[in-house]
């Protein structure tokens, strides 16, 4: 029986390469010392503010310049193919080992470089990822208070972020029927000189930024419950394009901030808001003003035993202009709309939306745990704890 290509490369390469013992010992066992290196330092802060300053940042920033050369995700790219060869690679290697003896042993030599593989990706996304969160963070490095703020202050932020949202809604693109309409390919490229703004105040937000990529799993991103997310290992920050367009500046600014080193969501998301409104483009100075009041009414909602506060969060309401009340309830329309599949037919309906709310609530628990897991104590609520930062920039005297 003749050879394949695959069969003689592998004969020639067995025959031509020997790799020593030792060399193959080391390579097998470098990811875990790398793993148990990390861990043993990552309760040292200012340890890891050195590694993410100094290795993590420029490393990432290296893959940012390398993964913007392709308009697609590498990530999606990178993570597709290698999910279909792991499920490949695994069928094949029990379907071999089968029928031979010691196949328990032959099978699990066969798995070892995939463990190892693995180890290597786990051990660099630790030092180039996760140290960030064990470092000091943005609100510390720049002297925020962290000390909470007063509900006064709360309210009168929450009027200025509804009043200028008021102000911009009606300059923005709209249809026939008054919906937010915008150029996302050209929202995209313009996203990179947005923190140009901000960075003298906050010299570490001057980094250079490359655009965002449309994700093509954006259904998946949907369903969960995500507009977008950053990936250190290809530096890309990559966008829904499902949702409606009135917030995404807003998320693509979020997720700039993790590309410039900022690590907790709510940091993130209050630079990437303070990025918008500063930005001289009114399509984000918008968005940046939505996102933030949005987090404001929320922080507001919990407080309204107060007369006074109360007052406050209807009157925004009722102030609240047409353009700003439409652009929020279709946001807020489509993330519903995300919960449930309706095809028309019950059982099926039934089944599928079973499906996705079982899907999100594993994602949503994983990612929970995971920013738990990095000394992110709120979790996913920490994505709402930007307001106290909002707060104090804008209400200091």
């Amino acid at each position: 029986m003749s050879l394949t290509k695959i069969e003689k490369f592998k004969q020639w390469f067995n025959s031509t390469v020997k790799i020593p013992r030792s060399a193959i010992i080391i390579i097998c066992i470098l990811p875990a010392v790398l793993t148990a290196l990390y861990y043993s330092l990552r309760s040292l802060p200012y340890v890891m503010e050195w590694v993410s300053l100094y290795i993590s940042l420029p490393v990432r920033n290296f893959f940012g310049l390398l993964s913007s050369i392709y308009p697609f995700s590498m990530m999606e790219v990178i993570c597709t193919a290698a999910g279909i060869f792991l499920i490949y690679y695994i069928i094949k290697s029990i379907r071999e080992t089968a029928r031979r003896r010691e196949k328990w042993k032959l099978l699990a030599k066969r798995l070892l470089p995939i463990l190892v593989a693995a180890l290597y990706v786990f051990s660099l996304f630790c030092w180039l990822w996760t140290g960030g969160y064990h470092a000091p963070g943005f609100a510390e490095r720049y002297g925020f208070s962290n000390e909470g703020v007063a509900l006064s202050d709360l309210a009168s932020t929450a009027v200025m972020f509804a009043e200028k949202a008021n102000e911009l809604a009606p300059l923005m693109e709209r249809d026939e029927d008054g919906h937010y309409i915008g150029n996302r390919r050209e929202m995209f490229a313009s996203s990179t000189s947005i923190y140009r703004g901000i960075s003298e105040e906050f010299p570490s937000l001057g980094g250079r930024l490359y655009a965002p990529k449309s994700m093509f799993y954006s259904w998946f991103m949907s369903i969960t419950g995500y507009s977008g997310m950053y990936f250190a290992l290809t530096g890309e920050a990559m966008i829904n394009t499902w949702p409606p367009l009135a917030f995404m500046p807003a998320t693509v600014a979020h997720e700039h901030a993790h590309q410039l080193g900022i690590f907790a969501e709510d940091e993130a998301n209050f630079a990437g808001i303070l990025a918008c409104i500063t930005s001289g483009d009114i399509v984000f100075e918008y968005a940046g003003y939505m996102k933030g009041l949005n987090y404001l009414l929320g922080a507001l909602s919990s407080e309204t035993e107060s007369v006074e506060i109360r007052e406050i969060y209807f009157r925004i309401f009722e102030n609240m202009s047409d353009e700003v009340a439409a652009d929020r309830r279709e946001t807020f329309d489509f993330w519903a709309s995300q919960k449930t599949v309706n095809t028309g037919i019950d059982l099926i309906d039934t089944v599928l939306t079973a499906v996705v709310e079982g899907t999100s609530d594993t994602v949503n628990t994983v990612y929970d745990n995971f920013l738990k897991s990095q000394s992110q104590e709120l979790g996913l609520k920490s994505y709402g704890a930007c307001v106290d930062l909002l707060v104090e920039y804008f209400a200091s005297p």
